[in-house]
């Protein structure tokens, strides 16, 4: 008689899946901010619109860690990852002006490890906190066959708010504005690609190589967590007036800055002004990479950027610094000429 054939069988273990939502709970619950409807639980998630808006818009977002969630399957380390895709999604709706309110995740893999998803979920939770969105739901699926064992994927979705006359564009930004940067904590979650190409394949590098320009090992640079900066930011907009916000991501400054300028303008960068950390300099000499593409790929030290009017940007500085940030000078808005940035 044949055996009977079951989900477990075919690679899908439910059971698993009700251990991994249960142990997710206590990392769900450091989220949780006024506004939230529910909890988790229900078919889809709630959250209820801030009172005191006189004309609110939603800003939405959504992205991945990309293949820097392979570094996790390679050295085992599964909590930072989570808080790389909320910075991802919530530093984009940031540049609106918005404040992030809720975060959905979705987790694919090919196996339901609940220690494994619980990891996930804590980092997760953690980037939330730093962001000051709550989750109000996910999705955890178990795909036996799109996955191998051990692997697995992580996205996300959040929604912030934001008065509509308080949107930041780059209708604003005008020729004579500043550029302010601020720091990256490293690669953040982009450029993973080329970095994984030079290391692994062409190198043969290990992640536990120490490198003494990194004073690190090569690993506890690569899995550095992506900068959150909604904090600082909307703390700064309470004050100060900024025109435009880029976030540096895939496509570096070359793709990024020119979003946040109007038709007619361009973007004028001090090379000597930016606070390059190590990692980049030493994947730039390893790789015989060119500067224009390390600028075309990686943040080079600059996760955001800042278009103020000149007149406010020393006030800008100032607030940043007092709040904890280390804010620099790194261009300025010119009128076009041949092309949309320039580098000095």
């Amino acid at each position: 008689m044949d055996e009977k054939m079951t989900y477990k069988s075919a690679g899908v273990d439910v059971t698993a899946g009700y251990d991994a939502v249960s142990r997710m709970q206590r990392h769900i619950a450091r989220t949780a901010i006024p506004g939230v409807v529910g909890g988790i639980g229900g078919f889809g998630g709630m959250f209820e619109i801030p009172s005191g808006y006189k004309n609110p818009v939603l800003v939405s977002g959504t992205d991945s860690v990309g293949t820097k969630i392979m570094l996790a399957f390679m050295s085992g380390i599964h909590n930072t990852v989570g808080i790389d895709c909320v910075a991802m999604c919530a530093n984009d709706i940031v540049c609106q002006g918005a404040k992030p309110l809720f975060f959905l995740d979705y987790i694919g893999s090919g196996k339901l490890l609940p220690d494994r998803i619980e990891e996930i979920v804590a980092g997760v939770a953690e980037g939330c906190v730093r962001a000051g969105c709550a989750i109000v739901g996910g999705e955890t699926a178990e795909l036996p066959g799109l996955y191998n064992d051990g692997e697995y994927d992580l996205a996300g979705f959040c929604v912030g708010i934001v008065e509509k006359d308080e949107i930041l564009s780059r209708a604003n930004v005008k020729s004579g504005d500043i550029l302010i940067g601020l720091p990256s904590s490293g690669i953040h979650s982009n450029g993973f690609s080329l970095v994984r190409k030079l290391f692994f394949e062409k190198l043969g590098v290990e992640l536990r190589h120490y490198y003494d320009e990194l004073g690190k090992t090569l690993g506890e640079e690569l899995m550095i967590p992506t900068r959150i900066y909604v904090k600082p930011l909307l703390e700064l907009l309470d004050t100060c007036e900024v025109r435009a916000v880029a976030h540096i991501t895939g496509g570096g400054f070359i793709e990024n800055i020119p979003r946040i300028i109007g038709d007619g303008l361009a973007v004028r960068i001090e090379l000597k002004t930016i606070p390059t950390p190590p990692i980049f300099n030493l994947i730039a000499k390893l790789g015989n990479i060119e500067q224009s593409e390390m600028y075309n790929t990686f943040n080079m030290g600059i996760g955001l950027t800042l278009a103020v009017p000149a007149d406010g940007a020393d006030r800008v500085i100032e607030t940043l610094r007092d709040i904890g940030e280390s804010p620099v000078i790194i261009g300025d808005v010119v009128e076009k000429s041949d092309a949309e940035i320039l580098f000095v």
